[in-house]
């Protein structure tokens, strides 16, 4: 069936079902746009946790223990100066 029937077919429901097939369809595009969307978003993600520096098993857990007994109050801004 080609486009042009699917549409004069369509005008041709009773405006109930029309409705629904608007839906029906809204309802598909936004999850096949979402899907698309998600899939771009993280791909520009990845590798950005990645780190030139070895840490060792106490630094990383001395970082981690730093970290959950700091108030939000008491952390400090780091400024990033871009170098790697």
């Amino acid at each position: 069936m080609t486009l042009p029937e699917l549409q004069k077919q369509a005008l041709q429901l009773p405006i109930g079902d029309r409705w629904k097939l608007v839906q029906t369809l809204l309802e598909s595009l936004q999850w096949e746009t979402r899907s698309v969307v998600k899939k771009g978003n993280l791909s520009r993600l990845r590798g950005i946790a990645k780190s030139t520096n070895k840490l060792s098993d106490e630094d990383i857990t001395t970082d981690y223990v730093n970290y959950l007994t700091t108030s939000p109050t008491k952390l400090t801004k780091v400024k990033y100066d871009g170098s790697r």
